[in-house]
């Protein structure tokens, strides 16, 4: 049950992130930059000592985490 939650929280975080940074990708790539955003996000979070669970804890944190991860490859494209 936990890798389902994970995917679900994955595939809102990935389209909310892009809706937010104004992308347009598909349902896979949603899914991979929500879980490498949740990742990215969970571990920031973590060192920052922010905590929060459940549904929509996980989710503002893994929209947050691939915001981060959208822009940081908006500017590694932009260089290259």
């Amino acid at each position: 049950m936990n890798i389902i939650f994970w995917i679900i929280v994955g595939i809102i975080a990935g389209w909310l992130a892009e809706k937010i940074m104004g992308r347009n990708h598909g349902l896979i790539t949603n899914l991979i930059v929500g879980i490498i955003g949740a990742v990215l996000g969970g571990w920031i979070a973590g060192a920052l000592g922010i905590a929060w669970g459940g549904w929509i804890g996980s989710t503002v944190i893994a929209t947050l985490g691939a915001c981060l991860l959208l822009f940081l490859l908006g500017l590694v494209k932009r260089r290259a």
